[in-house]
């Protein structure tokens, strides 16, 4: 690992060839190369072949992958208030260990992000210390309680590029109702995690038949149905533009689907833990399975996939939560929800390519092109005068989780130990190599 005193040289010309380039923006799937200058994309196609490219760095993809760095739309960290779990610094490191260019981190810290000085400081702190692009999402009520609305107009100019209480809920209906109504005049998106706090209440995994024989109070699917259910209803009396956080059963899914064709303005997304892992995996009370929402029957994640296939799922995140092993070494209703997963969330998604169940266009446009256009930002997609926030990719690698290795503080992986197939072999951030497999290092 490089050190702040000795970083490594950006050269001023970088000419990707030998790639196989896709765009899932733009519908490119074609052999050529890429030229960056200055940190962006300077040029790309198949006539890029690096001959008369004397004065810049040549890299050779040997025909793998090249596409756009993955933007992760729910990130937790730890900065500012519990920095034994995860710093900004290592939630980067472990991003660009796995293609991911760009991280929304969540408000939920200590203290929550809900004021423009909080936000400033999330800025400072990811250019001093991070190694891609970080981005803030600011809380939609203070201190996260779900009860006083938030400065949303100079949160938004501050730099946050969405209001969430991240996997709190606002129970309150007017005050949703505030939320959505105020955000809508200035554009905000507002990224809500929904769950009926009363429904939900003690229950500690998915209620039905596997947390009966396990003897652990359960979550019925109605706890967030239901208030996907109201949260929709608001947007058609506010018109705000609302995105449902990480939904994670069939029901949730058919109310949004008939939202978005009633011509509200809606979104949803999935976390990567719901579209490969399910109820029976909580096994013999294996912490590291337990998260919020909790792991639904089989039926609901071969909904998900579904979904995400269809198109009626807009983005996958990781749902990276990084927790200590004293929160998580509990008896399984003690312990502390989250999993890690940024780090592996490209490699556990190409596992549903290989199988068949999504294509590949349309499962890395969920982690690449949709949170770009959600969220406002540049990057996204191989375009002339796009940021060169790019990643190389082997599909085929095979490779077995280590979370002893992986770069994050915490090590609560739900993967550790699994046998996966492909893996990013190197990130590029405004051009500049973050990442590379075949030194096995992250560049500070």
């Amino acid at each position: 690992m490089s050190t702040a005193e000795n970083p490594p040289i950006t050269p001023a010309r970088t000419v990707l060839v030998n790639a196989r380039l896709l765009c899932p923006m733009t519908g490119r799937d074609e052999k050529g190369g890429l030229l960056i200058e200055r940190g962006l994309i300077a040029d790309l196609g198949p006539h890029i072949i690096g001959a008369g490219e004397a004065s810049a760095e040549v890299i050779d993809c040997e025909s793998h992958l090249l596409m756009p760095g993955l933007i992760d739309m729910q990130v937790s960290t730890g900065e500012p208030g519990e920095e034994h779990r995860e710093t900004l610094a290592t939630a980067s490191r472990a991003a660009a260990a796995g293609g991911v260019t760009t991280i929304i981190c969540m408000p939920d810290t200590k203290p929550a992000i809900d004021d423009v000085s909080l936000v400033d400081f999330i800025e400072r702190r990811a250019r001093d210390t991070a190694i891609v692009n970080v981005h803030p999402m600011a809380a939609m009520t203070k201190g996260l309680a779900g009860k006083e609305m938030t400065e949303i107009g100079l949160l938004r100019q501050a730099g946050a590029l969405a209001f969430t209480d991240a996997t709190h809920s606002v129970a309150n209906a007017q005050t949703m109702r505030n939320i959505l109504s105020y955000a809508r005049d200035f554009d905000a998106l507002i990224v809500h995690f929904a769950e009926d706090r009363d429904l939900a209440s003690q229950g500690v995994m998915n209620e039905g038949e596997v947390s009966s024989g396990l003897g652990l109070p359960g979550i019925p699917a109605e706890a967030e149905t239901i208030m996907v259910e109201r949260d929709l209803r608001l947007v058609a009396l506010t018109g705000g533009r609302y995105h449902a956080a990480s939904i994670s059963c069939a029901a949730s899914l058919d109310v949004i689907r008939e939202a978005q064709q009633a011509g509200l303005k809606v979104t949803c997304g999935v976390t990567i833990n719901h579209l490969t892992l399910n109820e029976n995996d909580v096994g013999s009370y294996r912490t590291y399975f337990k998260m919020k929402p909790p792991l639904r029957p089989e039926s609901d994640r071969r909904a998900m996939v579904e979904g995400v296939r269809r198109g009626d799922i807009d983005v996958i995140v990781s749902g990276h939560n990084p927790q200590d092993a004293d929160v998580k070494r509990r008896p399984f209703a003690e312990a502390a929800n989250g999993a890690l997963g940024v780090e592996t969330l490209l490699p556990v998604a190409l596992q549903l390519y290989h199988n068949g169940a999504i294509a590949l266009q349309p499962l890395l446009a969920a982690m690449s092109a949709r949170p770009a256009q959600l969220l406002g930002l540049p990057g996204g997609r191989l375009v002339i005068g796009a940021p060169a926030d790019l990643c190389l990719i082997d599909l085929e690698m095979p490779w077995r989780v280590d979370a002893q290795l992986l770069a994050s503080k915490s090590k609560n992986s739900p993967f550790d130990e699994t046998v996966l197939q492909g893996r990013a072999l190197k990130s590029f951030v405004a051009g500049r190599c973050v990442y590379s497999y075949a030194d096995h290092r992250v560049h500070a």
